[in-house]
């Protein structure tokens, strides 16, 4: 008999009690779930990522949101626009004259008369330059001294001193009249008033106070992410960056970008070389030609907050879950770090 019957035999209650059928299925089930979950993450790949929040933003300078300024200084007389208008290249925004109605005309009457002016100062040089000449006639003829011809050349020199005043004088009204016919504020080019600043008729605007603030249209967008800057030693330019806009419908698995719905790829075009006030590094994406394209500007506007994953190496889940608790970067990627420092350079 074999020494487990021959054992069991001492205990009756012992040997009367049987597993039950549950627990060998639960036992079995627990057995191969933990196989399976190690099988998972030994095998399983992972793609590392680095998060950010972020804006929508332009990519060229000259396309975000600029402030439309005073030319002269004078008191606002009338608005062309409000807050949200539409307005093309070169539409009026708002008209700035001077406290005083008449000054145009006053400089108009000015010029007049300095124009006037130089035209008798220049007859007055040929008049002084014929009798020069004939001076000089008189004196080789003996019928002149040497110090009237002196006189002729002073004479000479100083009403050219005057042509010349006359002359500026000329080109400073010419640059009021030019400054005053630039009281009218247009827009630079094709775009949107994001918000009118100055007040009504009865402001007093100054030369380069800001009147509106203005949005172009049609630019190109682009996306500043904030990321960590344990993270940001690994990322390079042309890295690819999963991104999901607010107000987007989205389910997003940041380890498998390929499986992920509702996120759009970008690319990273720029990368700060110092840290922001906040102490973390901000990255521009732009749109990846090879992705889905972004939404439309009405569902994408400038200024929609973001958030994004740069994707790195690929490794496994188990290694990805232990970096995770032991709060470890990604994995180090050599090729970055030149990449980084060559974008430098240039």
């Amino acid at each position: 008999m074999p020494f487990r019957e021959r054992h069991i035999n001492h205990f009756q209650t012992l040997a009367s009690i049987r597993m039950p059928r549950i627990m060998r299925v639960i036992a079995w089930m627990l057995g191969l779930g933990t196989l399976a979950i190690i099988l998972f993450l030994i095998f399983t790949p992972w793609v590392q990522t680095a998060s950010g929040f972020g804006t929508v933003t332009a990519l060229n300078p000259t396309d975000r949101q600029q402030e439309l300024n005073a030319l002269v200084s004078g008191r606002i007389k009338e608005w062309y626009v409000r807050d949200g208008s539409r307005v093309k290249a070169g539409d009026p925004i708002v008209k700035v004259v001077d406290n005083d109605p008449n000054f145009l005309q006053s400089l108009e009457a000015e010029r007049a008369q300095a124009m006037a002016k130089l035209r008798a100062m220049e007859t007055a040089v040929l008049t002084a330059e014929i009798d020069l000449d004939r001076t000089r006639k008189l004196l080789n003829e003996g019928l002149a001294s040497q110090r009237d011809l002196e006189q002729a050349r002073l004479r000479i020199e100083s009403l050219r001193g005057d042509t010349a005043d006359a002359s500026a004088q000329l080109n400073r009204l010419d640059i009021g009249l030019s400054r005053g016919s630039t009281q009218m504020v247009k827009a630079p080019r094709d775009g949107f008033i994001h918000r009118v600043l100055a007040g009504d008729t009865a402001t007093f605007v100054k030369a380069g106070d800001p009147v509106a603030t203005f949005i172009p249209e049609k630019v190109e967008r682009a996306v500043e992410l904030y990321i960590d800057g344990r993270d940001i030693g690994l990322a390079r330019l042309g890295d690819r960056v999963r991104l999901q806009f607010e107000g987007w419908p989205v389910v997003q698995f940041s380890g498998w970008p390929s499986v992920a719905v509702g996120t759009f790829g970008g690319r990273i075009v720029a990368i700060d070389p110092a840290a922001g006030t906040g102490g973390r590094f901000r990255v521009l994406v732009s749109e990846d030609p090879d992705d889905l394209p972004w939404p439309d500007n009405r569902l994408l506007r400038l200024g929609a907050k973001a958030r994004g994953w740069i994707t790195f190496e690929t490794v496994t889940v188990g290694y990805e879950v232990w970096r995770q608790l032991n709060n470890f970067p990604a994995e180090f990627r050599p090729e970055a770090t030149k990449a980084n420092a060559d974008a430098g350079a240039k």
